[in-house]
């Protein structure tokens, strides 16, 4: 198979099967290479192969039959038409998110709302049982560690760990690069800091996470926005124009499984980006913080991995998938190691010390690749089951990304709708929602709302999703 250097070879895979079953190769019904059998056709890894096969469950092409393979599905079930590249503003913005975010996120309290619109995992898919087993035996040690002050760069053990977590990510990093801090947010907000001034211009990926945006806001600096693409990320071509018609100080962004896009950056454009950036000596501000949950079997690369100058200021944390009540991050900030160990004292002096004790340990334990696995299956499906039921429920045209990773959908609404006031009528009747404009420093995507998959199935979900696919058709 010939390979193609924009494109995830996953991908080409599940294209050339498509391709196959468009053209009656096989038939619905009829049962498709095994694994082994497409890694030997393909001259691909299983674990390549094994992507794609997901990737092809997931978009209702293919389906797995126990003990006996994958087979084309007697009905082909077509999934929605995902969101065009995004088109933002060409100049930079002053930000004004923040009281919009405030008030999404409080609603995230009410234990009667149906958490659509917050990007949390549900407390079922998290090792509860486990951490504060460790967390009570930690608590009935006879000695005070858990009581002291983790001054930076933090707590070592937890350091050493994360290190040898972050070779899976192409990282080869040492335990004094790391520096803790009290979530990923912090780490963004920290870094940030160390590398761009008040008024100075920042390019990321738009849609953007609104932390992103309200770190851009806190600290009086302007928002590029950069034509992004729903599957595969930022635009290299667009960004390297605004770099020659603006003065940036810092690039942002989340290249792996992106919030609220779910876009992730093919490998050679992850490449590319460093070597542009580097050769302008540009600092870039990676959030990693969704990269553990890929879909497929191989971690993406960081775009750390590449960064041969120090200029790549790595972030992420656990909130994403062990607890986000504990607010545990890092930050590997490279040449900025030290400005950023010290802005951390300066700013809150330490990152709690009993939570940084209970993730090292329960990393140490050797379990969390095994619950990485299960809960990445669980979200792929939640995904899946999601998608059908926009289709279903949601007004005709709508479209909805078909992200390979993390738990988020984007959802492009008709033209007609206002996502505000979709959020503020949906909060009414019991259902959360993250609205467009909360990801865009001018206030853009106001027929587009960010949905969250990282809550168990069942009836209430169910009728959450009726409710609001209503609202939306009146709405429209």
């Amino acid at each position: 198979m010939k390979r193609r250097a924009d494109v995830n070879l996953y991908e080409q895979v599940a294209e050339r099967l498509i391709h196959q079953v468009d053209k009656g190769v096989y038939q619905p019904g009829e049962r498709v290479l095994s694994v082994r059998e497409a890694s030997t056709q393909f001259k691909v890894s299983i674990s390549t192969v094994v992507e794609a096969y997901r990737m092809l469950e997931s978009r209702g092409v293919i389906e797995a039959r126990p003990q006996s393979g994958f087979y084309v599905r007697a009905q082909q079930w077509q999934p929605p038409e995902e969101p065009e590249m995004s088109r933002p503003s060409a100049k930079p913005s002053v930000v004004s998110v923040g009281e919009l975010a405030m008030t999404v996120l409080q609603a995230s309290n009410r234990p009667d709302i149906v958490q659509l619109g917050v990007a949390a995992p549900h407390p079922s898919f998290l090792p509860v049982r486990e951490l504060n087993r460790i967390i009570s035996g930690l608590a009935r040690q006879d000695d005070d560690r858990g009581m002291r002050y983790d001054f930076p760069p933090g707590n070592r053990e937890l350091r050493v760990q994360i290190a040898r977590r972050m070779a899976a990510a192409g990282c080869d990093v040492s335990p004094d690069d790391i520096v803790t801090t009290s979530g990923c947010q912090e780490a963004l907000r920290l870094c940030l800091r160390v590398v761009a001034d008040q008024g100075d211009t920042v390019a990321i990926e738009s849609p953007a996470f609104y932390g992103t945006l309200q770190a851009i806001e806190a600290l009086g600096m302007r928002a590029l926005e950069i034509p992004t693409h729903p599957r595969e990320g930022i635009s290299l071509e667009a960004l390297k124009l605004a770099l020659e018609q603006w003065k940036v100080a810092a690039v942002m962004l989340v290249p792996s499984f992106s919030n609220p896009l779910g876009a992730c950056m093919p490998e050679e454009n992850r490449r590319r980006l460093v070597r542009l950036l580097a050769a302008q000596d540009i600092p870039l501000i990676e959030d990693d913080i969704y990269g553990d949950l890929g879909f497929g079997t191989t971690r993406p690369n960081a775009l750390k991995a590449y960064d041969r100058k120090g200029t790549v200021l790595y972030c992420s944390s656990f909130s994403k998938t062990l607890a986000p009540g504990m607010r545990v991050g890092w930050a590997v900030a490279g040449r900025y190691r030290d400005q950023v160990a010290h802005r951390k004292y300066v700013s809150s002096m330490a990152t709690a010390t009993l939570p940084q004790m209970a993730i090292a340990e329960y990393l140490a334990q050797g379990g969390y690749e095994r619950y990485l696995r299960r809960v990445r299956a669980v979200y792929a499906q939640q995904s899946q089951r999601m998608v059908e039921a926009i289709v279903r429920h949601f007004p005709a045209g709508t479209r909805v990304t078909h992200p390979s990773g993390g738990f988020l959908l984007w959802v492009e609404l008709p033209s007609t709708l206002d996502a505000l006031v979709l959020h503020r009528h949906a909060l009414e009747k019991g259902v959360s929602v993250a609205p467009g404009p909360l990801f865009s420093a001018t206030g853009k995507y106001r027929n587009f709302v960010r949905l969250s998959c990282a809550l168990p199935w069942d009836d209430k979900l169910d009728r959450a999703l009726v409710t609001l696919g209503g609202l939306a058709e009146a709405l429209a």
